[in-house]
């Protein structure tokens, strides 16, 4: 082989890099068919070739594994210790919404490993195969001056699921490709001190293992206890032209990146406006003595709301939104252990008006840049109402979920814990295996239906729904399982003490802007995170006129 073959091999090779922020220009198909046509020359074992590319560009599937990819990366980041945890978060470590193309790289292995030559020893043979075929397609990509990442923050199954495939296909991840906004010089996890490049005598032995000296093994740290790809490039890119280091906001300019996307195309006025959706509702849970409150407080802070003078609504004119007020209500209520919350038709009309709700404050807000819908809740004994469901949404147990409510005691928790208990238990037992299609009416409360309608309606608008404490994330869970394009909509404004309160955020894939440990409800914590993201906008909208103004 010549001596410039080996340069060329040798300078693609050391070139390669695991991209994250692409250009939102299309890849000619031809350029797409030289990259798989690449992984398909790779080696494998027996000549199997078990490799199987699916190419994705649709943006909803697009949406939905970037989902899946945020909420596996915060549940791998709450393994970790404090400081790698701040530090995962920190990173970008996928572009599935930036890449104009994704590629699945998925491994058929259905025939058995003796079937197979060389696979009857190594079973894994046909994996090793279908990761060199990556390779060849990554070292491809770089040659022609596209970019690749490999992304592997999913749970098999559920990327499996999204993609339809058939017992016996396992993916290695999803591939990111495009034409590269970064040119990184270094591994992204070196640059960002994650981890530093070994040296080749560190990982060469002579022989055999080594007796003595053993190496160190690979530090582990574990603690020790909807917008399309075009919309999200160039929110980004009003991030980048600042004056300063691009993500120095951390989660702040994350959240105003989605929130830049949602809103492309909306005026470019730097006046945050928005409305704070206060739905309250009655609980004949109470019953049980799983408040420490009487019922007639509802009504109390819904008066109070309607008047401006309520916590809430003190908080909403702080941040300059307006109120909402919505009193839910059924004709027959049930109690949750003896009987179904609400019926199926009144959970499905609650939600619907929800829905018309949240459609008219997208289109009162009409093209305000940073227009924003607010989530409040209110209604004594919802907290037990909304760990039920989490329950039956999470598959978690009661004692996992329950949490103190507001100013409730020891024997109180202990109540509403075998409340939810019984409750979960008699509606697994009427609904069985159709629960979880039920969970709403079986389990939910009127105000969580309403709220579950109006992030729907908002985000069919393209408006941001941030969530407060809670109840409102439960909402919008239901919501996001019943239309996932309502997941670009959300913002996390706060996590409560409410235990139950991380894991459901968790499950969405969001970071709560505020860790303040809350128990007020009302959307304090959603209209204090609205303060923020208008303080957010405006700095960057400015920053943005600045490099604008320079430029020209």
């Amino acid at each position: 082989m010549e001596d410039a073959t080996q340069t060329s091999v040798a300078e693609v090779i050391t070139a390669r890099r695991d991209i994250r922020s692409f250009r939102p220009d299309p890849v000619p198909p031809e350029l797409l068919t030289h990259v798989l046509d690449a992984g398909h020359s790779a080696p494998s074992v027996g000549q199997s070739q078990p490799w199987r590319f699916i190419v994705v560009r649709a943006q909803s599937t697009r949406d939905r594994a970037s989902f899946l990819a945020d909420r596996e990366r915060i549940r791998q980041a709450n393994a970790l210790t404090d400081d790698r945890r701040s530090r995962l978060l920190d990173l970008k470590v996928e572009g599935i919404r930036d890449a104009p193309v994704g590629v699945v790289v998925a491994c058929d292995r259905r025939t058995p490993p003796a079937g197979v030559l060389g696979r009857a020893t190594f079973p894994d043979t046909d994996l090793w195969s279908c990761a060199c075929a990556i390779q060849n397609m990554w070292l491809t990509a770089r040659a022609a001056g596209l970019g690749m990442g490999w992304v592997t923050f999913f749970q098999p199954p559920d990327l499996a699921e999204l993609l339809h495939l058939p017992e016996g296909i396992e993916t290695l991840g999803w591939m990111c490709l495009g034409w590269p906004d970064e040119r990184p010089p270094e591994p992204g996890l070196q640059r960002r001190g994650w981890s530093t490049r070994m040296d080749l005598d560190e990982v060469t032995f002579a022989e055999r293992w080594p007796e003595h000296g053993n190496p160190q093994q690979p530090v582990s740290h574990l603690a020790a206890t909807g917008p399309d790809q075009q919309a999200v490039v160039s929110a980004r890119d009003t991030g980048a032209n600042r004056l300063t280091v691009p993500g120095s906001l951390g989660l702040l300019d994350t959240t105003i990146d989605r929130i830049l996307a949602l809103n492309r195309d909306r005026s470019t006025g730097n006046q945050t406006t928005g409305t704070l959706v206060l739905a309250g509702a009655d609980h004949p849970v109470t019953a049980y003595g799983v408040s420490t409150y009487e019922p007639k407080v509802t009504d109390d802070v819904l008066r109070a709301a309607k008047h401006g003078v309520s916590l809430g609504a003190s908080a909403a004119n702080a941040a300059g939104l307006t109120v909402e007020v919505v009193r839910a209500s059924i004709d027959d209520a049930g109690d949750l252990v003896t009987s179904d919350a609400m019926s199926s038709a009144d959970a499905e009309a609650l939600v619907e008006q929800g829905i018309q709700l949240g459609q008219q404050l997208g289109q009162q807000l009409g093209q305000q840049l940073g227009g924003l819908v607010c989530l409040a809740d209110v209604g004594i004994g919802n907290t037990t109402v909304a760990a039920a469901m989490v329950c039956v949404m999470l598959g978690l147990n009661a004692q996992d979920v329950v949490g103190l409510g507001s100013d409730a005691d020891s024997a109180t928790v202990a109540r509403k814990t075998r409340v939810v208990e019984q409750a979960v238990a008699r509606a697994r037992q009427k609904h069985g295996s159709q629960l979880d299609s039920n969970v709403l009416a079986a389990l939910g409360g009127p105000e969580i239906a309403i709220l579950a309608g109006v992030t729907i309606g908002a985000a069919r608008n393209s408006t941001p729904v941030i969530l407060d404490g809670l109840v409102t994330s439960v909402a919008a869970l239901w919501a996001s399982r019943r239309h996932p394009f309502v997941h670009a909509a959300l913002v996390a404004g706060q996590r409560s003490r409410e235990h139950a309160h991380a894991a459901v955020l968790t499950e969405l894939g969001l970071e709560p802007l505020l860790d303040l440990r809350f128990r007020a409800g009302e959307g304090v914590g959603a209209c204090l995170a609205a303060q923020l993201v208008a303080t957010g906008l405006e700095s960057r909208i400015a920053s943005a006129q600045v490099a604008d103004s320079r430029a020209g």
